[in-house]
């Protein structure tokens, strides 16, 4: 059982930056793939970033190219999503996810769940 909380949500202006922490229970967390997705009013929960149990593969949602970075330190058991140059259509709850499997952009094919962090990017 992996418990996952997120943190590092809030209200910045468009251009700005956030960086949200997602921090783990249990002691396997260094065996789980980690992802990022999120959901904005009245839309389907998207794909955002994963990244692989080594921390040595990345990827990303096309919109978020060049602008998101997702990094874990797996000796703190957390993973991050550093978000710069926000744009107001990246306003949106974000989930942090954890997958058994290889590392997946699949929603269904992660395990674990947090609770989700508002983030809110003002025009």
């Amino acid at each position: 059982q992996v418990q996952l909380v997120e943190s590092g949500g809030g209200l910045v202006q468009a251009g700005g930056s956030l960086r949200l922490s997602c921090t783990a229970s249990g002691r396997t967390f260094s065996s789980y793939a980690m992802g990022w997705f999120r959901q904005a009013p009245g839309k389907e929960r998207e794909f955002v970033a994963a990244i692989s149990w080594s921390g040595g593969t990345t990827y990303y949602e096309d919109s978020v190219k060049g602008r998101f970075t997702i990094s874990r330190d797996n000796a703190k058991i957390t993973v991050y999503l550093q978000m710069n140059s926000l744009k107001p259509e990246d306003t949106a709850v974000y989930y942090c996810a954890a997958s058994i499997k290889a590392m997946t952009t699949m929603r269904n094919e992660y395990d674990y769940w947090g609770q989700g962090t508002q983030v809110t990017v003002s025009s």
